[in-house]
């Protein structure tokens, strides 16, 4: 959802020789695996092979200008362009973020501390995302098309999701691990910063969003999708108290939310800021649940608040694809079988045409019951999945 440029002063004659280089000058430096492991993250991605993956901890404020030195050391570009109804929706949306999520606020100005940029634009703008970007511009952020599935496979509980972005905003995508202070600690895998599209915290509550195209006159200051999944993994430990921390948070507009927890349970908040629509999983053919949401409303009652044909970038098939595997396709190893589906093994689901511009830039495995993580930095037809540790060290 944030184009940036970075400035880059790493120059290569041989990458090979260049990355054995690093890697011995780190070990030879640190003894510190953490301190290591982040040096060595930080050159990977300003080499373009992957996402950023920081990690904050502390006081919000204090993570916040630690993201701010991240962005001033990159000589991050903010190009914000708020014509005045976003101005205006961002600014009393902004107010309300500071009402029901204070600590986000506080992140916010500390990155806004460090860089030297107008809070109140800087906020705005972060509160129009995935709600009230100008949708008809080649460049916008908000043309994305996500899959997100969550299923119960011999008793464990499983989720998986392509991210599918424009290919510009693969060099900005972060995997950052939050250790907030007083709070849930948590993955956010996004696209952004502060806010993102899915994550998994320490109690194994996974929540993902996908953007459904809202209808502009239904659009209202409120909670946007992508700080919806951040408060969420922040605050809540199970479905239910994600159900009704949803409820109690002004919605901005159209989205569809996951959750799944530990215990098996799963739903599809199908959110709008007239109304939400809990859509329950279904039962596969061996009795054992499963869910899917893409970029449309599946329940026939909120058909009426979603602004597209029901097949934003092949909406429908990647529905039906991760629908059909789930529901009649039978395995024995839950997470093969979810690296199968996102790969597009049984039908359409990340083969974009290239004339398209678009393409998954991650797909995220979680084996929930395990406290496993797995993510594919890329297309996931041609990038391995890793286990990611930061998280859960068993």
């Amino acid at each position: 959802m944030v184009f940036l440029s970075f400035g880059l002063d790493i120059y290569i004659l041989d990458k090979y020789l260049f990355n054995f280089s690093v890697k011995t000058v780190l070990i030879l430096l640190s003894n510190n695996e953490s301190i290591k492991n982040d040096l060595w993250n930080e050159i990977q991605f300003r080499i373009g092979q992957k996402m950023y993956h920081p990690r904050l901890k502390g006081q919000h404020y204090e993570m916040g200008r630690k993201m701010g030195n991240i962005f001033k050391r990159y000589n991050a570009d903010f190009p914000i362009k708020l014509d005045p109804f976003q101005t205006e929706f961002g600014k009393k949306s902004g107010n309300l973020l500071k009402q029901y999520f204070p600590e986000a606020v506080a992140e916010i100005k500390g990155v806004t501390d460090v860089i030297e940029y107008d809070n109140e634009v800087f906020t705005s703008w972060m509160m129009c995302m995935g709600c009230c970007h100008t949708l008809n511009d080649v460049d916008n952020v908000e043309i994305r098309g996500c899959t997100a599935f969550s299923f119960i496979n011999n008793g464990d509980v499983f989720f998986g999701r392509n991210n599918d972005l424009p290919p510009f905003l693969k060099r900005v995508s972060k995997s950052i691990y939050y250790q907030p202070k007083n709070k849930l600690r948590f993955i956010l895998n996004t696209s952004s910063f502060i806010n993102g599209e899915e994550g998994i915290n320490e109690m194994g509550l996974v929540v993902a969003m996908t953007f459904v195209i809202p209808k502009l006159e239904e659009i209202m200051p409120g909670i946007n999708s992508v700080f919806l999944v951040r408060y969420i993994l922040e605050n809540c430990k199970t479905v239910d108290e994600g159900i009704e921390a949803l409820k109690m948070l002004p919605i901005a507009s159209s989205c569809n939310i996951l959750l799944t927890d530990k215990k098996g349970d799963m739903v599809v908040a199908e959110c709008n800021p007239l109304e939400i629509q809990i859509r329950e999983p279904e039962q596969n053919k061996d009795g054992e649940v499963f869910i899917v949401t893409v970029n449309h409303f599946t329940s026939k009652a909120m058909w009426k608040h979603d602004a597209s044909d029901r097949n934003v970038y092949l909406s429908e098939a990647r529905y039906n694809t991760a629908s059909d595997a789930l529901n009649n396709v039978d395995c024995n190893d839950g997470t093969e079988h979810a690296k199968a589906i996102l790969s597009g093994k049984f039908g359409f689901m990340c083969q974009y045409d290239k004339i398209l511009n678009f393409e998954t830039i991650w797909s995220s495995i979680y084996d929930i019951s395990n406290s496993k993580i797995y993510r594919a930095e890329g297309n996931p037809q041609k990038v391995k999945y890793v286990n990611d540790k930061r998280l859960f060290t068993i």
